[in-house]
């Protein structure tokens, strides 16, 4: 009978097989004990070779506690939420298919929660990794457009308005069931970039009272391909980005609404004075 693990780390995927193979690999090379954590992998209805990835990854690696899934509802936070039906750990981690995990990756993370019962949720750090190099335009302010998250060598608490990436964000259990799923109206849905399921995860978290703190040492690098730099790319996502903004502060109050109109100002000062 194989043990209960302690954590289980949720890819959430829609024909990226390519990308899925790597981020299985390095998760095979961990140094923390197989019986300490299993792999999900929540199919989006991909039209690829994704699950004859699965399907040799599983073959290739009988000692990894492993699960292929099928989620039939398009759209990240849809998979996202079938991977909190179908874990069986307190402990679930999120990370990209795109993204390839430190070989301390699982062990970091189960330490620190174990070390700190009193954090709820955890962001770890995030290094992009470019396919062609960084391009000569990138600063730390554009950080965000990569999914880049690097707040130093030291983990602290999230404050204010940050919180983690979604490439590299893990949760207790108890604390997901208690604050509610993520919500199904924001995310990703196939092609189209939508966003703000993470933030308004973490939101409510925090006003729940909830401790989410930062772990550099929970780390993962980040495939930056050539087009998700190209124009038409980020145009595409600050559009879905603008529309999901949209839809979570209309969830809200008033307040939150007004809130949001005054920092675009801010932002949009911001950005003439980078230009």
């Amino acid at each position: 009978m194989v043990n209960k693990p302690l954590l289980s780390v949720v890819i959430c995927t829609y024909n990226r097989d390519n990308y899925l193979q790597q981020c299985l690999d390095h998760l095979a090379q961990q140094t923390a004990l197989v019986e300490l954590f299993e792999i999900l992998v929540i199919d989006n209805r991909s039209a690829d070779r994704t699950r004859q990835v699965c399907d040799e990854f599983r073959d290739s690696h009988p000692e990894i506690q492993f699960n292929y899934c099928l989620e039939q509802h398009q759209g990240l936070s849809h998979c996202r939420n079938r991977g909190i039906e179908e874990s069986n750990s307190e402990l679930i981690s999120y990370i990209d298919d795109d993204a390839l995990a430190d070989t301390d990756y699982v062990s970091n993370l189960i330490t620190y929660f174990q070390h700190f019962p009193e954090v709820d949720a955890i962001g770890g750090k995030v290094t992009p990794i470019y396919q062609s190099g960084a391009p000569p335009w990138m600063s730390k302010y554009l950080l965000p457009l990569v999914a880049a998250l690097d707040m130093g060598l030291s983990s602290k608490p999230f404050k204010g308005r940050k919180f983690p990436i979604g490439a590299n964000m893990a949760f207790r259990r108890n604390v997901l069931l208690e604050i509610g799923a993520f919500s199904t109206d924001l995310g990703r849905v196939g092609s189209y970039l939508g966003s703000g399921e993470e933030k308004d995860m973490f939101y409510r978290m925090k006003k729940q009272q909830k401790r989410v703190d930062y772990v550099p040492s929970v780390h993962v690098f980040h495939s930056i391909p050539n087009e998700r730099l190209e124009i038409d790319y980020i145009k595409k996502m600050a559009q879905g980005i603008g529309k999901s903004e949209a839809i979570r502060t209309r969830q809200g109050s008033l307040w939150i609404g007004l809130g949001k109109w005054i920092e675009e100002f801010f932002k949009i000062g911001a950005t003439a004075i980078l230009a």
